[in-house]
């Protein structure tokens, strides 16, 4: 047993991601995760003019 190979292994390097070219499907997936974040900020904060919405207990 060698005290080089116990303790905790180093992960391998990942190369860099290479910036891949968007073609329109990607666009437009990408405009309407945009338009979705977007319409759930506005609900987000619609609700939470409201108050809490369980107010009764046991």
């Amino acid at each position: 047993m060698s005290g080089r190979e116990s303790g905790k292994k180093k992960p391998l390097k990942q190369p860099k991601k290479q910036a891949k070219e968007m073609d329109e499907e990607d666009k437009a997936l990408e405009q309407k995760q945009k338009a979705e974040q977007k319409k759930l900020e506005e609900l987000k904060a619609k609700a939470a003019g409201k108050g809490t919405l369980a107010t009764g207990g046991i």
